[in-house]
């Protein structure tokens, strides 16, 4: 006898299958809807925007970690300016708050990142984030990165999160 309560297994089977084979022109009919600025820039462009959005995101504190390995690999420093604030950091797809959350999250899960992911909680807080979205999205990364990563995420956001001097 076939039980007349359905679950959320149920519901999962009645789905239909995702067309995958579109994913990638869908994709691509996104980015030509984005402004031509942020898809493809000169080089110089990239790296002035993303200037501008490490300063807004980290203040002093991205600034004097990418200048910290100039004299030793100065590829990093420009890699990190131009490709992930000139280019990702800087996307309109979403707004820097998101972007930042999600930075936590995905800091929060891999663990072993403790000085970045202090870095993006201020920069969080930088952006307009408040101190429990940012708990709330430690605390979630409970269920998919385990208790001792979001303890440690938790201690890092402490120390973050402490009256600046």
């Amino acid at each position: 006898m076939k039980s007349i309560h359905r679950t959320q297994f149920d519901a999962i089977d009645d789905t239909p299958p995702m067309p995958v084979g579109d994913a990638g022109m869908r994709a691509a009919a996104h980015v030509a809807t984005l402004p031509r600025d942020a898809v493809a820039s000169s080089p110089e462009d990239r790296h002035a925007r993303g200037l501008r959005a490490l300063g807004e995101i980290t203040g002093a504190t991205g600034e004097s970690v990418v200048e910290s390995l100039r004299d030793l690999a100065p590829d990093l420093a420009d890699w990190i300016v131009d490709f992930s604030y000139g280019d990702v950091m800087a996307r309109p797809g979403l707004d820097r708050r998101s972007r930042q959350l999600a930075t936590i999250a995905a800091l929060t899960a891999l663990g072993h990142c403790a000085p970045q992911l202090e870095v993006h909680i201020r920069g969080a807080l930088n952006v307009g984030c408040t101190r429990q979205e940012i708990i709330e999205v430690i605390l979630q990364m409970t269920v998919y990165a385990g208790f001792p990563a979001a303890i440690n995420a938790l201690n890092v956001a402490r120390t973050a999160m402490a009256p600046r001097e």
